[in-house]
C-alpha cells in the first residue's frame, strides 16, 4: 500500500509566491518613476486605470501594440547581461505605436520563467522602466509567471504590451503621395530582429559572447546587446510640426518589407543605398557569412531604424528638427508610383 504524503506546498511544486511578492516590492520604485499624467492606479490592483482626459485628450482613439525581443534574449541570458533587453521590449512596442501617429501612454510586461530569480527579473524590469521613461509611457503593471517544467533552468521569455492614443482624425499614414521624401533615422545597431541569423554567424565564426567585438569596442555580447533606439519623442515632435505623412518602423522584414507598409497599394519607395554608411556590425555580419545584399535588406535594419515619408517642402525643416532632437537623419529616397521597395546604389 502506497503511503500518502501530507503537507505538500506550492513551493514544493516549484512555484515560490514569496519570491514573486519580493519582486513586486523591488519593482514598485521603477514603476513609480514612470508615472505620468493620466495614471489613476497602477501596480497592485487587478487592472490599471488611466484617465485619457487627464492626459489631455478630447476625442481619443486608442492604439495598442504587442511584441517581444526574439532570440536576442538568448544572447542576454548566455552573456549574463540582462539590463538592456527591457529597453528593447519597450522600444519594439512603442516604436510601432508612434508609426500610427499615437502617443504611448502605458505599458505592461509579461515575464515567464521556470524558476524565478528575483535579482535577474528585477534587472530586466529596471530596463523596462528605462524604456518607459524614454518613451513617456507609464509602467502600470504586468505578470510574472513561474512555470516549472515549461522553461529550461535559467531561461525566461518576455512580452510587452503598449497602449497609446491620438485625437480622432490624426492617425497615420495619411496623404502619402508620389514625390514624398523619405527621411531615415539611424539605428543603434541590430535592434531586436534577425538574431537567429546573428547567432548562427557568431557560432560559425567560433566566437563566444565574451570575445572582443570584431567590429567595435567591448565584448561581442555587449556590442550585440546595444538596446533598440526609441524614436517616440523626436517623432512626435516632427508629427506636431506638420508634414509627416507616414512612418515605418524597420523591424523583421527590414527595409524591403516595412517601408511599403505605410503606403497605399499603388505606391512604392525608391531607396538610395548610398545615402548612408552601413554600420560596422552589419559590415561584419555580411563579410563573415557572405550574406547577399537582398538578404541583408529583408533581415536587418542595415542602419536605418525608422523611416518617415514627408511632404517635399517640409523635408529640410523636419530633418533639422529631428537632428536637433538628437537623431541622425539621412535623406534616403522618395515615394514613387508602383508597389514595393526598389533599391539603387550599393549597400
Amino acid at each position: 500500500m502506497t503511503e500518502r504524503r501530507n503537507g505538500l506546498t506550492y513551493a514544493d511544486a516549484g512555484v515560490d509566491i514569496d519570491a514573486g511578492n519580493a519582486l513586486v516590492e523591488r519593482i514598485k520604485p521603477v514603476a513609480k518613476r514612470t508615472d505620468r499624467a493620466g495614471v489613476m492606479a497602477g501596480l497592485g490592483g487587478f487592472g490599471a486605470l488611466f484617465d485619457l482626459r487627464a492626459a489631455g485628450y478630447q476625442d481619443p482613439i486608442l492604439v495598442a501594440a504587442t511584441d517581444g525581443v526574439g532570440t536576442k534574449l538568448r544572447v542576454a541570458i548566455e552573456s549574463g547581461r540582462l539590463d538592456t533587453v527591457g529597453i528593447d521590449l519597450v522600444a519594439m512596442c512603442v516604436n510601432d505605436l508612434v508609426c500610427q501617429g499615437a502617443e504611448p501612454l502605458l505599458f505592461l510586461d509579461y515575464f515567464a520563467t521556470g524558476k524565478l530569480d528575483v535579482a535577474e527579473a528585477a534587472a530586466v524590469v529596471a530596463g523596462i522602466g528605462k524604456g518607459c521613461l524614454r518613451a513617456g509611457a507609464a509602467l502600470v503593471g504586468g505578470e510574472t509567471a513561474e512555470m516549472p517544467g515549461m522553461y529550461a533552468a535559467g531561461d525566461f521569455d518576455l512580452a510587452g504590451f503598449a497602449v497609446g492614443a491620438m485625437e480622432r482624425g490624426q492617425g497615420l499614414p495619411r496623404d502619402v503621395s508620389a514625390g514624398d521624401v523619405l527621411l531615415g533615422l539611424a539605428s543603434s545597431g541590430v535592434h531586436s530582429n534577425g538574431y537567429s541569423l546573428v547567432r548562427r554567424v557568431v557560432q560559425s565564426a567560433g566566437l563566444d559572447w565574451d570575445a572582443p567585438s570584431p567590429f567595435g569596442s567591448g565584448t561581442l555580447g555587449e556590442a550585440l546587446l546595444a538596446p533598440t533606439r526609441i524614436y517616440v519623442k523626436p517623432v512626435l515632435a516632427a508629427i506636431a510640426a506638420g508634414g509627416v505623412h507616414g512612418l515605418a518602423h524597420i523591424t523583421g522584414g527590414g527595409l524591403t518589407e516595412n517601408t511599403p507598409r505605410m503606403l497605399p497599394g499603388d505606391l512604392g519607395v525608391e531607396i538610395d543605398l548610398g545615402a548612408w554608411d552601413l554600420p560596422p556590425v552589419f559590415r561584419w555580419l555580411r563579410a563573415e557569412a557572405g550574406i547577399a545584399p537582398a538578404e541583408m535588406l529583408k533581415t536587418f535594419n542595415c542602419g536605418i531604424g525608422l523611416v518617415l515619408a514627408v511632404a517635399p517642402e517640409r523635408a529640410e525643416d523636419l530633418a533639422a528638427l529631428l537632428a536637433a532632437e538628437g537623431e541622425t537623419v539621412a535623406v534616403i529616397g522618395h515615394v514613387a508610383p508602383g508597389a514595393g521597395a526598389r533599391f539603387s546604389g550599393e549597400l
